[in-house]
């Protein structure tokens, strides 16, 4: 149901990067469920619950896997909104395929055979991000894997590839490449404004040139959209300089449907 939903253009993924409690994604789950029923589009709930690839061994890496379930699911009670976490270990796909209803493959993983077939074999939506190392085209393989595992409800999101040390450009063609193999495709409008590890032992960023990357993907077909979003993203435990404001949702949703 939830895919033939997303099916219809546009959908919305959008959250807070990672738990940092409970409160803060009541917060953000409440302005999403709002804004899915004002514009009547498709949208799911987005965060996570191990950030296993943080730049420096000191970040804050999240609640973990029982506890970070635990909140979901809390959301998911409440609000009535799909979820979407990402995974990072193939033996984590069974337990959280019980609570979310879209698992998610970190871009730098999306090669990993094991990973991608222990989401498959869930049922559940699988969302690919494309590594920052791939080209669109490329894309066609880790999809593939996915059905072959014996599931077609497959998620294909740019999110821009490295431009030197420390930056990231988006070739929008990737994504008009990406949906001649069938599936949705999403654009990850604020990972794709990063600066991986350019902040001194951690990722920098610029949120001024998310509502630009949303728009330009709209024009190169785009079916969805990954924004994250907190209340106060300059004081963020992760990912803060890329994440929209809060309140700033609304209106970049309002360009995109």
């Amino acid at each position: 149901m939830l895919f033939e939903q997303i099916r219809q253009k546009p959908f919305f993924i959008l959250g807070p990067c990672v738990m940092e409690n409970q409160e803060l994604l009541y917060t953000v789950a409440e302005k999403v469920a709002e804004v899915g029923q004002k514009f009547n589009v498709p949208v799911i709930f987005k965060s996570s619950f191990d950030k296993a690839n943080r730049t420096s061994i000191h970040s804050y890496r999240g609640p973990g896997l029982e506890k970070g379930l635990e909140m979901l699911n809390n959301v998911k009670e409440r609000f009535g909104l799909p979820i979407l976490t990402d995974i990072h270990e193939s033996h984590q796909a069974s337990v959280v395929g019980e609570v979310v209803d879209v698992l998610q493959i970190p871009a730098f993983l999306c090669r990993q055979t094991d990973l991608l077939v222990a989401a498959a074999q869930t049922g559940k939506i699988v969302n690919v991000k494309k590594a920052q190392f791939l080209s669109g085209a490329d894309m066609f393989y880790p999809a593939q894997k996915v059905i072959e595992a014996g599931n077609n409800q497959v998620i294909l999101t740019e999110r821009g590839n490295m431009y030197g040390y420390n930056n990231l450009a988006v070739d929008f063609r990737n994504i008009y490449d990406m949906k001649a193999f069938g599936h949705p495709v999403c654009m990850d409008c604020t990972h794709s404004v990063q600066r991986p590890g350019g902040a001194g032992g951690k990722t920098g960023g610029d949120r001024t040139f998310v509502p630009m990357m949303a728009l330009a993907s709209k024009a190169f077909g785009a079916d969805g959209y990954f924004m994250e979003v907190h209340p106060d993203p300059d004081n963020a435990l992760s990912d803060g300089p890329n994440m929209l404001k809060l309140h700033d949702l609304e209106k970049v949703i309002a360009t995109l449907v």
